[in-house]
């Protein structure tokens, strides 16, 4: 297993025979405004695409939620219509009615082509900010013969992401880990204190963090994230990829 950074919480992921794409933003640098009522006004994307889209072919999509940080009409545009896309309950009718005509929802738990998909909740954020960010959800990879990948999404460290370690044992862990915020309220995705506390919950699991230095309202960069974990003492259980770069399972 193996999987590749692209931009924000967009992934490639080569996990037993699939490629999959996980989360697709394609727009160019600041095509787009700022997240309104965050501490900048920079346009959104901060940085461009490491390479491009038109070099991505997955076997299949997976959407964790349908916020334009996670989903574009760039990627909308680009993406051939016969792609399987799996999504989250409710996401379905509006995939579908923008052209692509293999869209799953995953309810639960889905079989594709030998790869087990577990779909898991998550809060993005808390309270009445929590409640108008909207579902989100993550997912479980798992095969036989294969490590066990969890991608958290969009969440906050809460009771559902406990569960999901505790029930899967996942060896490796994705986590976007920006911390982005609002002027008011708490983070709504986790920043370092939160994958502090994942890291210590979970120390069986190889976590990598991403959704980092894209999006206006993402606070946290790298170089803080690794300085506060490595004065945790928990730098190694993690990577931190840079925008383009691999990082491959190593038992």
């Amino acid at each position: 297993m193996k999987l590749q950074l692209i931009r924000n919480a967009t992934l490639r992921i080569q996990y037993a025979h699939l490629e999959l794409l996980v989360d697709p933003m394609f727009s160019d640098a600041k095509a787009n405004p700022p997240v309104i009522n965050t501490a900048n006004d920079r346009r959104n994307p901060l940085v461009p695409l490491p390479f491009s889209a038109g070099q991505l072919h997955p076997d299949v999509v997976l959407v964790t939620h349908l916020h334009p940080d996670h989903w574009d009409q760039p990627a909308v545009d680009a993406l051939p219509k016969a792609t399987p896309i799996l999504c989250q309950p409710g996401d379905e009718d509006t995939l579908a009615s923008q052209g692509f005509t293999s869209v799953t929802a995953v309810q639960e738990t889905l079989e594709y082509e030998g790869v087990t998909i577990i779909r898991t909740g998550g809060h993005h954020g808390t309270g009445e900010i929590g409640q108008m960010m909207g579902q989100v959800s993550g997912f479980i990879l798992k095969a036989e013969g294969h490590p066990t990948l969890y991608i958290a999404g969009d969440t906050i460290w809460c009771d559902e992401v406990k569960e999901a370690l505790d029930a899967h044992k996942p060896e490796m862990t994705v986590v976007n880990a920006g911390g982005a915020r609002f002027l008011t309220g708490d983070p709504i995705i986790m920043d370092e204190s939160e994958v502090i506390e994942l890291l210590r919950y979970a120390p069986y699991t190889k976590a990598v963090a991403v959704h980092m230095e894209a999006i206006n309202h993402c606070l946290v960069t790298r170089a803080e994230l690794s300085g506060r974990l490595a004065a945790e003492g928990l730098r190694d259980q993690i990577e931190i990829p840079q925008d383009g770069e691999w990082v491959e399972w190593k038992a």
